[in-house]
């Protein structure tokens, strides 16, 4: 188990501090370390998601039963990506902290800065990224171990959809991106955003009821009979997974009517010249 955390905890810091320090040095970019820091993390993310999607569906395609069959690469990519998750709550802090420096609340030329403030932009932070933040602590304390242990190694075709569920990250990131470059009158954002909505409905929202159905099939049952042969406590692991998804994916509908269906401007009253 040690080997595959120890990688990852190599591997994730390491893409960060390698992007940033080329976006940094490479005479054709140059960027400022804000900037370098932003890019930097969405970047990490979207390789993380790009790799847990792979493994998923490697995973999920290679159990036929979807009980009892098991894939080394499941319990493998698990124990590798729970470091990303904590370096991924500092390196969200990194970004929230160089967005208010760009913001003018912070010195950038080293001037001491007012007591307290680093403690102020660390609640902001938290204010603002409190779900994310919980989501990935989730993941270590409590996601983490129950398919480490609780599951006994069955189950891996669920635990293999779960992690395609990170499908939508790279589209989520590169939206991030592009608003924060003032790019959302571009044909890029229109098509980044439709493919965002659509593949975070699929592989996000609409997961849970697919995992209800193959099970039901597994078990000859149908949907709707589902939760109640399965243990309360699985329903009630799959109602707090699904809530979070059901909030951003709210979000991402309203920013996406906020994109296809801007608002007209009212016409400018009309002025009489004397």
């Amino acid at each position: 188990m040690l080997t595959p955390m120890v990688a990852g905890g190599v591997v994730f810091p390491g893409l960060f501090l390698l992007s940033k320090s080329t976006l940094q040095r490479l005479p054709q970019l140059r960027w400022e370390e804000a900037d370098a820091v932003i890019v930097s993390a969405r970047l990490v993310s979207s390789v993380q998601a790009i790799m847990a999607s792979t493994a998923g569906y490697i995973v999920s395609t290679s159990c036929k039963h979807i009980i009892d069959d098991q894939h080394w690469l499941s319990s493998a990519y698990t124990q590798f990506a729970v470091p990303y998750f904590i370096y991924d709550i500092y390196a969200m802090f990194l970004c929230h902290w160089h967005k208010h420096q760009v913001k003018g609340h912070g010195g950038d030329d080293g001037a001491a800065r007012a007591p307290g403030s680093t403690w102020a932009i660390a609640r902001g932070y938290l204010h603002k990224e409190f779900l994310m933040v919980l989501h990935h602590a989730a993941m270590v304390l409590v996601c983490f171990p129950l398919s480490v242990v609780w599951r006994q190694g069955k189950g891996d075709f669920f635990l293999g959809c779960m992690l395609m569920a990170e499908v939508s990250t790279p589209f989520v990131c590169l939206g991030k991106i592009l608003i924060q470059y003032k790019q959302q009158h571009t044909l890029l954002h229109k098509v980044n955003g439709a493919l965002m909505l659509l593949s975070f409905l699929c592989c996000r929202v609409l997961l849970f009821p697919y995992l209800y159905w193959a099970y039901g099939r597994h078990a000859g049952l149908p949907l709707l009979a589902v939760p109640l042969a399965i243990p309360a406590h699985v329903n009630l692991g799959a109602a707090l997974l699904l809530a979070p998804q059901l909030y951003w994916f709210f979000l991402i509908c309203r920013g996406a009517c906020r994109l296809f269906w801007p608002r007209s401007r009212p016409p400018p009253a009309f002025q009489t010249q004397d």
